[in-house]
């Protein structure tokens, strides 16, 4: 869960140490608190043991929800043969919310130095961007781009300024004239915020960076959907199953989301 990775040295173990433990006996669901039932705010994960020497393989089936396509299943290949002691029928692991900041695919080692939703710029760069009311006549005076978005035109703004210089052009639109109505907002560069930029252009809202010599994966999730379907998470019983499941003669990692009508069918049965 994307909102809550840098939080873990905060409440016990580093997750990559949590993730270690879990690989020693072939996986498992990570949270927090440790010793009571899982809680709504608290940090949640998945830790697996995958192949070391090739990218990990990960699909996504989409469904059409409320603003665009949202993922029903996610499925990564770990590149690791299924064990023959274990049968063939799927092994639950856990379950996961939707987190409204998203969900991170990743290696725990490099997820250990994440930068969070509020952190400090890992490049000494942010972000600017405004939008509402009043946004064209603020372009004309102040200038800058359409941001990136898939299916449209995103935000009026300057990307990847000094933070300095960031904060300075900021404070020049926020004092300016007709400003209610008119949103700024000054995105440092967190791990956060870069892997939330790579995913704007894409339609699940994926997108990728490094950290520490490793790829990190994020995935977004539509507003609508999560206001309408995951709101609430784990406190509303919003979680959903992730299993480990044979795929020939490899592991696959399956999280599985019910589509709408999936879960209109369960309801009436």
């Amino acid at each position: 869960m994307a909102g809550s990775i840098d939080q873990w040295p905060e409440i016990g173990d580093p997750l990559s140490m949590r993730a270690l433990a879990a690989a020693g006996f072939g996986g498992g669901h990570l949270r927090e608190p440790a010793d009571s039932p899982s809680s709504e705010w608290w940090c949640k994960a998945v830790a697996m043991p995958a192949a070391a020497d090739q990218p990990l393989k990960v699909r996504a089936e989409p469904w059409v929800s409320y603003d665009g396509p949202v993922i029903s299943i996610l499925e990564v290949d770990l590149g690791l043969p299924w064990p023959s002691n274990r049968g063939r029928s799927p092994i639950r692991l856990g379950d996961l919310p939707v987190d409204r900041c998203g969900m991170v695919l990743g290696d725990a080692r490099a997820l250990d130095s994440f930068i969070g939703l509020n952190g400090d710029s890992v490049d000494g760069l942010a972000d600017v961007t405004y939008w509402g009311k009043y946004a064209d006549d603020a372009h004309v005076r102040f200038g800058g781009e359409r941001t990136p978005q898939y299916g449209g035109q995103g935000r009026y703004g300057r990307l990847d300024l000094p933070l300095r210089d960031a904060h300075e052009f900021a404070d020049r639109i926020r004092s300016w004239g007709p400003c209610t109505g008119l949103m700024v907002s000054v995105d440092a560069h967190s791990h956060f915020h870069l892997l939330d930029r790579a995913g704007q252009v894409h339609p699940l809202l994926a997108g990728q960076i490094e950290i520490d010599e490793c790829q990190v994966l994020r995935l977004g999730w539509d507003p609508g959907d999560h206001s309408m379907r995951h709101r609430g998470e784990r406190a509303w019983n919003q979680v959903y199953a992730v299993t480990l499941e044979q795929a020939d003669t490899t592991t696959l990692l399956r999280w599985t989301i019910p589509t709408e009508a999936e879960e209109s069918d369960q309801t009436e049965n």
